[in-house]
């Protein structure tokens, strides 16, 4: 079974030979009040990756490692600032089916193999406080690194290195202080992140690096390289948020079915940058990704909604087994819309639609107009977005209130959303004036959707409602929760025209075409 916890360090050059002034001068910083030395352990590590390299690539390292107090297999992948989250499994012959889950959205279904084997001789202390609790291991390692991959130039390299770990639940703010005290003995940052970065680097390994093959094809400065910026970093978004969402970590479906509206809308609103020949069956895998996402995501934020209306009732008012009800309908539903979105990520479909990400990034088809200033084309990208925004709006609004006019909303609703999303990567270039429209508008989408909420949220009333009359349970309360969620949503339909009115203004657009 796999388990995880956060890490977070920083790796230093060696210290001076005979030199230990540094490890006094660590004692009575930051809370430290000791710094022993706790022995001496043998690591060997065997590093995997696919051929070309996709872990590094994406920031993340697979090993097998033997010796110390963690031997076992560890994935490592980065989080923000000097955290990675290691995810550990123990000790077998072959990669474990618990890990390959969690990096298929780096490899794309490249199998793993040994790329670099690296021992190292570890010397490790403690620094701790004054009633002897743990702070943080400094770690003095001697390293060998020998390649596995016969592309190398130099086989084997070896240097000495330190590093600072701090324990679980210790402020991060101790590095800094750490730091501090260290660069003030001589001792600097390492040049690497890692010890596997380091011995590719010296053992010549010719790995393929993204950046480098877009920077022969895209011009700096100009709408290219702004748009695939963008998209880089939502394919970036997606890739990583896929283990959060497979481990059903709180809030990573939401997150990772916004990314894919992300990237469908820019590339929609963009054609003019990017050939829609290509991006166009992206467009349709993205939204059918979104789509499967979407029923558990969906599940969750109507299960909110309707049990905090639930709460807030006076418990006069909650006739039946209501709580019961609603509880047993949200378990059968969520446990079909989990297993829905497993088996999209495990499907063929999901592994090919990353493939097409990787391709977009590295080879994008760019058009003639991504060599063009990005002022006139992204602002001219926004307003076409708003147009069709306008014109959904202003067919909603003609509408009497009903089913008809619930479906308009909702397309407006859509409009609105891509309308802001076009506004995202023109901000490096426009600023605060995409800023300020994507904000306003934004403030739309926000009426849409709670209207959009209320009318699905009515739909599951009715039928919960209809379940517990042929029960013989009470209809009361169902019937109470319906009437509020229509006001909720004739109060949305009232607000419209005036959050409209100010998304609308044309001092706001005028803007963009300056």
């Amino acid at each position: 079974m796999a388990h995880s916890h956060t890490e977070t360090e920083r790796k230093y050059l060696a210290p001076p030979t005979g030199d230990t002034s540094w490890l006094t001068a660590l004692s009575g910083v930051g809370g430290i009040a000791s710094v022993s030395e706790e022995g001496t352990d043998e690591l060997d590590a065997v590093y995997y990756d696919t051929v070309d390299l996709r872990l590094v690539d994406a920031s993340a390292t697979l090993r097998r490692r033997t010796g110390g107090s963690d031997a076992g297999w560890h994935l490592k992948l980065p989080l923000s600032g000097d955290s990675r989250e290691e995810i550990g499994a123990p000790l077998s012959d072959t990669v474990p089916d618990a890990l390959r889950d969690l990096f298929l959205s780096r490899t794309r279904g490249a199998e793993p193999t040994p790329v670099v084997r690296i021992r190292s001789t570890r010397i490790n202390r403690h620094l701790a406080d004054s009633d002897g609790m743990v702070l943080a291991e400094l770690s003095v390692d001697k390293v060998r690194a020998e390649s596995l991959l016969a592309k190398s130039t130099a086989t084997q390299v070896a240097w000495t290195e330190m590093e600072v770990e701090l324990a679980e639940d210790t402020d991060p703010s101790l590095l800094d202080v750490v730091d501090k005290t260290l660069r003030k003995a001589g001792i600097v940052p390492a040049d690497n992140p890692s010890k596997l970065a380091r011995a590719l680097e010296e053992t010549e390994i010719d790995a393929p690096r993204l950046a480098d093959a877009r920077a022969e094809t895209v011009a700096p400065g100009r709408a290219g390289e702004q748009i695939l910026t963008y998209v880089e970093e939502q394919v970036r978004t997606l890739v990583r948020l896929d283990p959060s969402v497979r481990r059903d970590v709180p809030d990573s479906v939401h997150k990772m079915r916004v990314t894919c509206r992300r990237l469908r809308s820019v590339l929609r609103s963009y054609r003019s940058v990017l050939d829609r020949k290509v991006t166009d069956p992206i467009r349709e895998e993205l939204k059918w990704l979104a789509g499967e996402l979407g029923a558990e995501r969906d599940q969750e934020v109507l299960m909110e909604r309707l049990g905090s209306r639930v709460d807030a009732l006076p418990a006069e008012l909650v006739l039946g087994p209501v709580e019961a009800r609603l509880r047993a309908w949200n378990v059968a539903n969520t446990a079909a819309a989990r297993e829905r979105t497993l088996e999209a990520l495990r499907s063929p479909r999901y592994l090919a639609l990353l493939d097409s990400l990787a391709a977009l990034t590295r080879k994008p088809p760019l058009r003639g107009k991504a060599g063009r200033k990005p002022e006139r084309v992204m602002g001219k990208g926004i307003l076409k977005e708003y147009e069709r925004l306008s014109d959904e709006v202003a067919h909603a609004l003609e509408l009497s209130p009903g089913a008809e006019r619930d479906t308009a909303l909702h397309q407006a609703r859509k409009a609105a959303k891509k309308t802001r999303y076009a506004t995202e990567p023109a901000r490096a270039s426009l600023g605060k004036h995409a800023k300020r429209l994507g904000k306003r508008v934004k403030v739309v989408q926000k009426v849409l959707g709670d209207h959009q909420d209320s009318v699905v949220a009515r739909e599951a009333l009715r039928q919960l409602a209809v379940a517990a009359h042929a029960a013989a349970e009470p209809g009361f309360t169902w019937g109470l929760l319906y009437g509020q969620e229509q006001a909720v949503g004739a109060a949305r339909e009232r607000e419209l025209p005036e959050a409209w009115a100010v998304a609308s203004k044309p001092g706001l657009r005028k803007a963009l075409t300056r």
